[in-house]
């Protein structure tokens, strides 16, 4: 039999991989490694590493705390390593404070009008949910990755060009 051994990554320890093309252009396909795209990433820059129509998935480097965001929508946030701590409020007048037509995640220059709903601790694997009508901030003491599931928006970096494989 053979013997397997699962390896994990993390931000800080990581091999990129790639994509073995066998008979076509590399270019048809898209390929990068969340751990690499956040550990080269500024704090809480999201950059978008997979995208469905306007649906995105976001690999974000978390360390310090970030500033407050809110969305018009539903998003969810997986930490891939480490302990992120998710802090929320349930926003008093969220229409007054994001679009509701509007889609993505937006910065919020301050702490926004409205209750504290708590924090959520996120170890390796965990996931939160980030509701519709609140507001929400991150915070690592140590470097770490979170993926960010949501609609393609104002803080979404494209960096295409950069974190994509594009030759054998």
């Amino acid at each position: 039999m053979t013997t397997y051994e699962t390896v994990f990554g993390s931000i800080d320890n990581y091999v990129k991989g790639g994509v073995e093309v066998i008979d076509d252009d590399p270019r048809n396909y898209v390929f990068s490694n969340m751990f690499e795209v956040a550990a080269k990433s500024a704090p809480y820059e999201r950059v978008a590493v997979a995208k469905n129509f306007e649906y995105v998935i976001e690999a974000a480097r978390a360390e310090g705390t970030s500033p407050w965001y809110a969305c018009a929508h539903d998003e969810f946030a997986v930490s891939l390593d480490g302990e992120v701590e998710v802090h929320l409020v349930k926003l008093n007048d969220p229409d007054g404070i994001v679009d509701p037509e509007s889609e993505g995640a937006h910065k919020l220059d301050d702490l926004p009008d409205g209750t504290k709903m708590g924090r959520i601790v996120l170890g390796k694997g965990h996931m939160a949910m980030l509701p519709q009508g609140s507001a929400y901030r991150f915070h690592a003491d140590s470097p770490a990755t979170l993926m960010i599931q949501t609609i393609d928006g104002p803080v979404t970096v494209h960096k295409w060009a950069e974190i994509c494989q594009t030759a054998a």
